[in-house]
Parts: structure tokens; C-alpha cells; sequence
């Protein structure tokens, strides 16, 4: 049994070592591409060691395109998708487990399915939606008969225009309509005792108290892992901040990277300074991942039970 334990630990420590290989081998070879020049790449291609051009490139990141910008675009996006997430799902999840709400399940059936429609799936339709707000109202209108109601009393039809296209709003809003932080607060709850609420009731709290003074303090390691989950995934969404904004002071840092590399034939983009971009743009959700490291393990551990 020894031997066969041995064995299997010396396995497992090869497959970390690979896995270790494997995920760190590119962040080196980022690193080394970024403090090397454009003529060295040019001569020599890939950049095996490092070399000392790391803060000219930074500097014309920070001077030459517009990734400041876009990174404050990204900082409101992502702090505001998961704020909004946050909060939506705790109260969701409130909801449905502490109150007798009629069709409880099939309400969380339904916030579930949105896990299966992520922003990829339904673009066309949310840029629809994002490109006039009031579409749904207008269709409601016309379907109804209304709108030929009032042409006939006041001689045109009610068309309600509202784009939040290109805004912040309307690139932090489709990214919300998320079901997981709902799901994972649930869990968290149904693991804390029943008869929690009725005491809490029977000391005189209320819903509104009995959710900040207590459920809340008790659910923030679910909240900070929820919370570093959601602004990473709303710091390197890609395609809606593609679709939904069009000017480059709009536009998400991950976006930014991408408009680097040129759109002409044959010219070999400048991989030094992409690369130290890409270092800059990712010194923020490391960051956020080092100081909530500890919430973000707890919160998963304690959804799990």
C-alpha cells in the first residue's frame, strides 16, 4: 500500500508539473515577448529570453493608443456587471427560499435556463433590444391595435426610441441577465438552518432586517467569490463590448488589444508592445484574484455543503 501510494503521488506531482509547464510556458513567453524590441522580433522571431524594452513598450501603450481609456471602460463595466449581479442574485435567491412564493420552481427553473443563453448565443437579439429599448412596447402596440387607435385620434402612430447602444449602461446590462449568482446564493442558503428566519421573526426583525443584519453579513464569502467570478467575466468579455460599442473611447481594454494588430496585408503587427498591453490589461483581475483569493475559495467551499 506504501509503494502503490508512492507511486500514485509521483504521478500526480507529473501531471502538476506539466499542468504548471503548460499554463505558465505562454505567460513566459508574454513576458519575454514584451521586453524585447519590434526590430528583434523582426530579426529573430520568437523571443525565448527577456530583454530591457518592457517599459518602452508600456510607455507606448500608455502614450500611443487608446487602452488607458479602455481599461477605465472595462474597470466600470466589470465592477458594475458584478455589482448589479450581485445584488440581483442575492435578492432572487432571498426570494425564492424564504418566502412561499407560488411557482418558486418554476421561477428558478427559469432563472436557471439563462445559464444555457449566454450573451454569445443571443447577440443579434440583445443588440436588437440595446439598439431600442422601447422595441417590445412598439410591437405590444402594434400587435394590440393601439397604435392604430391612436393614429386615428391624433394622426401618427407611437414610435418610442431609446438606443443605450454605445453607452455604459448598455454594455453592463445584457451581461446582468444571468442565472449562476442566483443559483449559488440558493445553495449557500439551503445549507443554513431552517428555523433561522422564524427566530429572527420571533426577535422582532423584519425581511428587510433579517436580510442585512443577518443573512447578509453570514453570505459575504458567497458575495466576494460570486463578485471576483463576475468581474473577471465581465473584465474579458469580448464580443457584446465588440457589437454594442463603436467608437474606440467606448470600447473595453480586451477589445483595445484586439484593434492593435493591423488590418493591412503582409504587415507584421508590433507583438512587443500587444504583448506588454496585454500585461498591463491583466494587472487588474490579478490583482482582484490575489486579494479575494481567500473569499473566492471559502465562498465555493461553503456553496458546495
Amino acid at each position: 500500500m506504501i509503494e502503490n501510494a508512492r507511486s500514485l503521488n509521483i504521478a500526480a506531482s507529473l501531471v502538476l508539473i506539466v499542468g504548471i509547464v503548460y499554463i505558465l510556458g505562454p505567460l513566459y513567453l508574454t513576458l519575454a515577448t514584451a521586453s524585447q524590441s519590434y526590430e528583434f522580433i523582426l530579426r529573430n522571431g520568437l523571443a525565448w529570453y527577456p530583454g530591457d524594452q518592457f517599459f518602452t513598450n508600456a510607455a507606448h501603450i500608455f502614450t500611443e493608443t487608446h487602452i488607458p481609456v479602455q481599461m477605465l471602460n472595462s474597470l466600470v463595466v466589470a465592477f458594475g456587471d458584478a455589482f448589479a449581479t450581485c445584488v440581483l442574485s442575492l435578492l432572487s435567491a432571498y426570494a425564492i427560499v424564504y418566502f412561499r412564493v407560488r411557482w418558486a420552481g418554476v421561477v428558478f427553473a427559469l432563472i436557471l435556463a439563462t445559464i444555457m443563453l449566454p450573451i454569445e448565443i443571443r447577440v443579434i437579439t440583445t443588440y436588437q433590444v440595446a439598439s431600442n429599448v422601447f422595441s417590445p412596447v412598439n410591437a405590444l402596440l402594434d400587435i394590440t391595435g393601439l397604435n392604430g387607435l391612436i393614429a386615428d385620434y391624433f394622426g401618427a402612430p407611437v414610435k418610442l426610441e431609446w438606443s443605450v447602444l454605445n453607452t455604459h449602461f448598455g454594455l453592463i446590462a445584457p451581461l446582468v441577465a444571468h442565472g449562476t449568482g442566483t443559483f449559488l446564493f440558493r445553495q449557500f442558503f439551503l445549507t443554513l438552518p431552517k428555523d433561522l428566519f422564524k427566530a429572527a421573526r420571533m426577535d422582532g426583525a423584519g425581511p428587510i432586517r433579517f436580510l442585512f443584519d443577518i443573512l447578509l453579513p453570514l453570505s459575504r464569502t458567497s458575495f466576494a467569490a460570486l463578485f471576483v467570478l463576475t468581474f473577471l467575466s465581465g473584465w474579458t468579455q469580448y464580443l457584446w463590448p465588440l457589437v454594442a460599442a463603436s467608437t474606440s473611447d467606448m470600447q473595453t481594454a480586451v477589445v483595445g488589444l484586439a484593434r492593435l494588430v493591423p488590418d493591412a496585408e503582409g504587415e507584421i503587427p508590433d507583438f512587443p508592445m500587444i504583448m506588454a498591453g496585454a500585461v498591463i490589461v491583466s494587472i487588474i483581475p490579478l490583482a482582484m484574484i490575489a486579494l479575494l483569493q481567500r473569499y473566492l475559495v471559502q465562498g465555493l467551499a461553503l456553496t458546495e455543503k
